[in-house]
């Protein structure tokens, strides 16, 4: 995704580093799951497989959205482990300047792009990702993407605080009109173990059923995406969440270039169960407007404008008609920059104008990528300018015609 420093996409197709912090997380994901007792280092396989929880026989149809907010983690190198209450809260419900206090964003997207740092596995969940440093990193196996699953279901943060804090808006406010509902990251099953080595191991990756995959065939990248999809829905089932619902999955990756083969495959498995399958390519990506093709659902295209003073004001409008015109939502894009100490607030109010003036706020689904958690550092800040900030930008999501339509 967009990065602390900068990294422009439409120039270079290859994500540099993402953000990263002082402090070293002091916690160790421990896996939840038992593991295979004939290949010790991979976890177990679901039991689940083609079998329908009774919350998805129930579904008729993929579910709806309108905003969803970018929740990142799960990686080493994020300063802040986990999403606890405390930061959630703010992105639950909005209470304005008066008092009024509504519901805030209606989905919330978990996703984590690599995995580096001291302790880390030196991992990549899509092709192209370095450390800061430069280093490649090598393609997450079997058991990288169950710590990441474990990442999302641990006890007491993510995806249990979020239920338990959407709880608690309920006492204050009832039932919001529907679930909030949470999308999560699938990993792409990288053809090889080293993405910039063509001799590098395409076995890698681990087993399935007691079967290595090998993942220069088409057919054994899909098996490793459905038993990530598999474990997901077991683990979602047997957390008995009240208050959120598993709308669906993301594609990390993106551009189609690596996997546009066996994208279809994978919204097949997804649709199966009534979820939808989710992507936001970045501007100009290869096959962005494509995506209807690979089997998507909502696609949000990204404008890429906030990161560098370099991308003119222009670049909004432009995004904002390529989206129209391939039928997409918009990514509007913001992180710690907006504060008024680091003087990239207007940037933000330009997205907000833009889409505005070009009929996505009123028509469109957006996403909100936020790269760590600015809306709460926003609303939690000692400078008036930024509490400001804050409410300018909540009420722009809070009052969109297309939350109401």
């Amino acid at each position: 995704m967009k990065h602390i420093f900068s990294v422009l996409l439409s120039l270079a197709l290859l994500p540099l580093m993402s953000s990263c912090g002082d402090k070293e997380p002091d916690y160790i994901i421990v896996p939840t799951n038992p593991v295979d007792p004939n290949n010790p280092n991979e976890p177990s396989d679901p039991d689940n497989s083609d079998e329908m929880y009774s919350w998805e026989q129930e579904r008729t149809r993929i579910l709806d959205y309108t905003d969803m907010v970018l929740f990142y983690g799960g990686g080493t190198q994020r300063y802040i482990p986990n999403w606890d209450k405390d930061r959630i809260e703010s992105y639950v419900t909005y209470k304005n300047k008066s008092g009024y206090e509504t519901w805030f964003f209606d989905s919330f997207l978990f996703l984590e792009f690599a995995d580096y740092g001291t302790g880390s596995q030196m991992v990549t969940f899509a092709t192209g990702y370095k450390d800061p440093g430069g280093t490649i990193l090598n393609s997450a196996t079997k058991y990288d993407w169950e710590r990441l699953i474990n990442y999302y279901f641990l006890k007491g943060h993510n995806l249990y605080a979020l239920d338990e804090t959407v709880g608690d808006a309920i006492k204050r406010l009832g039932e919001p009109p529907y679930k909030r509902r949470v999308v999560i990251t699938v990993p792409e099953p990288i053809t090889r173990q080293n993405w910039s080595n063509n001799s590098s191991s395409t076995t890698y990756w681990g087993r399935v059923n007691g079967e290595q995959l090998d993942f220069a065939k088409d057919a054994d990248r899909v098996t490793a995406c459905k038993w990530y999809i598999d474990r997901v829905r077991e683990l979602f089932d047997k957390a008995n969440f009240k208050n959120i619902e598993l709308a669906g999955f993301y594609w990390i990756a993106e551009k189609s270039t690596n996997t546009y083969t066996i994208l279809p495959k994978v919204a097949e498995y997804m649709h199966r169960f009534n979820y939808t399958f989710n992507w936001i390519p970045y501007y100009t990506a290869d096959g962005y407007s494509q995506w209807a093709t690979w089997g998507f659902d909502y696609a949000y295209l990204q404008p890429n404008y906030f990161f560098s003073e370099e991308v003119p004001i222009s670049r909004l409008n432009e995004a904002c008609n390529m989206g129209k015109a391939a039928g997409m939502g918009m990514e509007m894009e913001f992180d710690d920059n907006a504060l008024a100490s680091r003087g990239k607030a207007y940037r933000l109010r330009n997205y907000m104008d833009a889409f505005k003036a070009n009929g996505v706020w009123d028509n469109q689904r957006l996403a909100y990528y936020q790269h760590n958690n600015t809306v709460h550092t926003l609303k939690h800040s000692s400078n008036s300018a930024d509490v400001e900030l804050y409410h300018e930008f909540a009420t722009f999501v809070t009052t969109r015609p297309y939350r109401n339509r």
